[in-house]
């Protein structure tokens, strides 16, 4: 450990004396001056991840504005454009990232974790952080279309007995339409698979392009063989790209020599190409052979897919292999005349399934790794679609995340996880009604005694005094600070602990974790009151030493999903009419810190606050965040409020797929300690489309239930609840806006309610 005895600043004050720099170790001072102080600054992981992130970025710097002659992703034909919207100056800029059009959408199958990407104009990457397959059309006088270079093109997740994303780029007299999709053979081997159709006038041809880049920049391929034997390129020496059918010639390029797109006029001079750069870029030629007029030409492309070797010992096992109709099976339904929203619906519901194939993770690519958070999030939404078998299998790993300490880490320094898996394993009791395996139980207290032992000390006047200490948090509250955020969760945790550890029969431990958060809770509303009254104005700010500011969204959470406070709790509502006057734009939530986009979870957390208030503001807040969805019905984490595309995180984002799924069940069915309140978020205008409005069945912790609600002319709004709650147990109250509410006391029968 002699290391520890080096005089690391002074050595590194000095050389940067020597070398007329400015001194880091100042530098770092003074940054975290700006954050409470706190144990850990910044967690590793996200560290790790930003300095890869950054890597690559680095690598576009040197890589592409140099060579603008290239063709690159959608992205970058449009950041780099100074005659559009999305043009972002790079002068100072230390590395080249995707800033305006982080959107992409996965393709794949239940039980598998694979997740091949398309992006906005069909740029195929079949690889986990791998190169790309293009495809364009050149036609009789040399003009060649270009994906990337479009400015409209159709694009669609088709749902059928698999999901594929279809992209259709159209002209006077030609068009390109290919779908790409993750099949498995007889043999149960995956394969990554693009289907080209294409259609141009006479002497046109077809060109597969290989490229060397994918939506977040320069991925690199070093070499590329074709074998004319089996029509096949080798990618790397490891990847072969099959064709259907034999291309008239295949075009090889490295870096010194340019873009393959300048060399399609040469005829096939090699098989192979070997690139030190990495920069290799292959064009296969298909004419179209039919002496018609005007003619079409097909190819099929596929390559072989293979799943992480040996998971780690911390995740779980993967999902069964099942097809989508056999997993889709279980989920609740929901039918409404909206289309769009229905639509919308139904992709949640894939992304959730197809992101949960083995652990569960945020996004198929940027995100392609485990946070508790997330996880939490998402699984709770599983939960409620019904898929509690998906749920089970996952969180029976979560015990092999902890640490000895009782810490359930996925992120050091974030200090809300604990409560958040308390609080998941509790609804998990609650909604399936089975019991946690007793190997549980030390788990769980564990977490409670972490989460007791890790509070700040009461012996002090400060206003975080018995709070958790400063952490990150959810990175995208602001600096390291003492968060409402993490008290409320660990609050709500460990009074879940409590209802869990009664259920199994630890009556004397379930009495201390619930006095311990009425403790908590306690010293977080003497913070709150101490806090000066300029800070809060009658709202909660994000920590007793913040103003109300964008990060006050996170202090939320005591109302959705967490219920601490009541409906309609005035702080809730003064932080709520805060973030709508001061921090909304274009109809959405935009978050300042970090994520500097307008953010769709977000916005409907805020909504769901007001749907519990019964304020319809929520239905404008759900349309706007529909509206904000990709062309594949997806959504980005932050989006650009300009462009209108990805500016933040991945660009299939599962949390926000997660609170689609629990505003549009929250809408028809929602929860209140007291029982369940139905229909109190139906839009009025649903109804007078005269269509029937269902959903279900759901699980809550009363039962199973679903709901229909329709319109019928002179008679009112016939609402009928099915399922195996029983009224006379919980109460069940309907609540449409604009009808007289009804006490439901018996089911499967109808029910009519009149206007107001």
């Amino acid at each position: 450990m002699f290391h520890r005895w080096i005089p690391w600043k002074l050595i590194v004050k000095q050389a940067a004396k020597a070398y007329g720099i400015i001194d880091p170790i100042s530098v770092m001072a003074r940054v975290r001056r700006f954050a409470q102080p706190s144990e850990v600054q910044e967690p590793i992981e996200l560290l790790r991840a930003g300095i890869v992130f950054h890597a690559r970025g680095l690598i576009n710097t040197k890589a592409i504005q140099h060579n603008l002659d290239w063709v690159w992703p959608y992205w970058v034909e449009r950041q780099f454009n100074p005659r559009d919207v999305s043009f972002i100056p790079r002068g100072f800029s230390f590395s080249h990232v995707n800033l305006t059009h982080r959107n992409w959408t996965a393709v794949g199958q239940p039980g598998l974790a694979l997740y091949p990407i398309v992006d906005p104009r069909g740029l195929f990457t079949p690889l986990y952080d791998g190169w790309s397959l293009d495809v364009w059309l050149q036609l009789p006088d040399g003009k060649v279309i270009l994906p990337s270079r479009q400015s409209r093109a159709c694009q669609a997740l088709e749902r059928d007995s698999n999901i594929s994303v279809r992209t259709r780029i159209q002209g006077d007299l030609w068009g390109m339409n290919h779908r790409c999709s993750l099949e498995v053979d007889a043999e149960d081997k995956p394969w990554a698979c693009m289907n080209i159709q294409s259609q141009g006038p006479k002497g046109s041809s077809l060109i597969l392009a290989l490229r060397p880049y994918n939506p977040e920049g320069i991925q690199f391929i070093e070499k590329a063989k074709y074998d004319p034997a089996t029509q096949a390129l080798l990618i790397n020496n490891e990847t072969p790209v099959q064709c259907s059918r034999e291309p008239a010639k295949v075009i090889f390029s490295d870096y010194e020599h340019g873009d393959v797109l300048h060399k399609l006029g040469q005829s096939q001079k090699e098989l192979d190409v070997n690139c030190k750069v990495g920069m290799a870029t292959v064009a296969a030629v298909f004419p179209f052979q039919d002496p018609a007029d005007h003619q079409e030409l097909t190819v099929h492309t596929s390559l072989p897919l293979e799943e992480e070797g040996h998971a780690h010992k911390r995740c779980p096992k993967s999902a069964p292999r099942l097809s989508w109709s056999e997993t889709l099976d279980q989920a609740c339904r929901l039918r409404l005349p909206d289309g769009q929203l229905t639509s919308l619906y139904e992709n949640a519901v894939h992304t959730l399934v197809l992101l949960s194939a083995r652990d569960v993770v945020p996004g198929p690519y940027t995100y392609r790794r485990f946070w508790f958070r997330d996880a939490c999030f998402m699984l709770h939404a599983l939960l409620n679609l019904g898929f509690v078998d998906s749920v089970d299998r996952i969180i029976e790993a979560f015990p092999l995340r902890q640490k000895r300490s009782g810490y359930f880490q996925s992120q050091a320094g974030e200090w809300d996880s604990n409560g958040q898996v308390l609080w998941l394993l509790d609804r998990y009791e609650q909604l399936s009604k089975r019991q946690l395996n007793p190997k549980w139980i030390p788990s769980i207290q564990a977490a409670v005694r972490w989460i007791r032992k890790k509070r700040t000390s009461t012996r002090t006047k400060a206003l975080h005094a018995g709070l958790l200490p400063a952490g990150f948090s959810a990175e995208h509250l602001g600096p390291n600070d003492y968060y409402y955020w993490d008290n409320f969760w660990a609050v709500a945790g460990l009074h879940s602990a409590a209802s869990l550890l009664r259920r199994h029969g630890l009556i004397q431990d379930a009495q201390s974790a619930d006095h311990a958060g009425d403790d908590l809770l306690e010293y977080l509303w003497n913070s709150l009151e101490a806090a000066p009254d300029q800070r809060k104005s009658g709202g909660i700010p994000a920590s007793p030493y913040r103003r109300l500011d964008a990060g006050a969204v996170g202090s939320l959470v005591a109302d959705y999903p967490l219920q601490i406070t009541p409906a309609g709790d005035k702080k809730i509502m003064s932080t709520v009419d805060f973030l709508v006057q001061n921090c909304f734009h274009q109809g959405g939530f935009f978050q300042d810190m970090i994520h500097s986009g307008i953010n769709p979870y977000l916005t409907l957390c805020i909504a769901q606050t007001l749907l519990r208030n019964q304020d319809l503001r929520c239905i404008q807040m759900l349309r706007t965040v529909a509206d904000l969805a990709s062309p594949t019905g997806q959504w980005p984490e932050a989006i650009h409020p300009l462009t209108l595309g990805g500016c933040m995180g991945d660009g299939q984002h599962g949390w926000a797929a997660s609170e689609w799924v629990m505003m549009l069940r929250n809408l028809f069915i929602r929860e209140e300690k007291e029982g369940l309140i139905l229909g109190s978020g139906l839009d009025p205008a649903w109804l007078e489309s005269k269509e029937p409005l269902e959903f279900g069945p759901t699980l809550t912790p009363f039962g199973l239930i679903s709901i229909s609600a329709q319109k019928i002319e002179h008679q009112g709004v016939v609402f009928s609840v099915h399922g195996d709650v029983d009224p006379g147990q919980t109460p069940l109250q309907a609540q449409i806006p604009g009808h007289t509410p009804i006490r439901i006391h018996a089911l499967d029968r109808q029910y009519t309610m009149t206007q107001i």
